[in-house]
């Protein structure tokens, strides 16, 4: 598929193929219990997770989060000096070229060429009444630390692609996506459709620890908010 033609987020197509796999799972434990009860009538045992699960899983999400902000600490204080970048911009004029690029950084690591999704970034996305609709940040308004990072291999719009070609690992850009190259009339943001965004983004190859401690932050936040909203146990009672 063509990543221009995408309709959603990553985070929203990532938690979609993640219900989708939960419900999957859920029809064939509901039918593995009927064939060991003998085809037996319902129960009604939809029991929700213990108090105590809950915790753990609260308890892991905020201990792997708080080694994750560590870890990344020293990027984001580099990135954060650059918040001033996050300002209000003329909508019309966004719309009305191409894809713009801005380095603020210029990066030592490899390049990344056309094509190339193999990294992860840090970023900020605002609309043009400078709100953030999106970011790596713990907190928007007040941002203390980096609380996730992105895998662009997930797939991003076609203008987030575009506008990192020929970016340095370890360098920070803002990059200008006219309402053609970011989401059009398919899906509302920034109060409407056809909008253009801006982003800022300090891309990263995939390099320990950070790899692995963002897997595992993703993967603790997942179970959590899932037992919180659905009381779903992923690791078994």
């Amino acid at each position: 598929m063509n990543e221009k033609e995408l309709k959603t987020s990553p985070k929203q197509r990532f938690f979609i193929i993640l219900i989708a796999v939960v419900m999957l799972g859920s029809i064939i434990a509901s039918y593995a219990a009927i064939v060991i009860n003998g085809g037996g009538s319902s129960s009604g045992n939809t029991s929700k997770i213990s108090d105590e699960k809950l915790r753990q899983y609260e308890d892991d999400y905020n201990a792997k989060l708080s080694e994750f902000k560590s870890a990344t600490k020293g990027d984001f204080d580099k990135f954060y000096k650059y918040h001033g970048e996050i300002a209000a911009y003329n909508e019309a004029s966004a719309n009305a070229g191409s894809v713009e690029k801005k380095d603020l950084v210029v990066g030592t690591g490899p390049e990344i060429k056309e094509g190339n999704s193999d990294y992860l970034a840090y970023y900020v996305g605002w609309c043009a009444d400078e709100s953030i609709f999106d970011s790596s940040f713990d907190n928007d308004k007040n941002p203390t630390a980096f609380a996730k990072i992105l895998d662009a291999s997930l797939g991003m719009i076609e203008g987030w692609n575009q506008g990192v070609v020929g970016m340095k690992m370890g360098g920070i850009r803002v990059i200008t996506v006219p309402e053609s190259l970011a989401y059009g009339s398919s899906m509302e943001i920034c109060g409407g459709y056809n909008k253009p965004l801006k982003f800022m983004i300090m891309a990263m190859e995939k390099k320990e620890p950070i790899s692995t401690l963002a897997s595992t932050l993703d993967t603790a936040y997942m179970k959590y908010q899932y037992a919180a909203q659905y009381g779903i146990d992923f690791d078994g009672e």
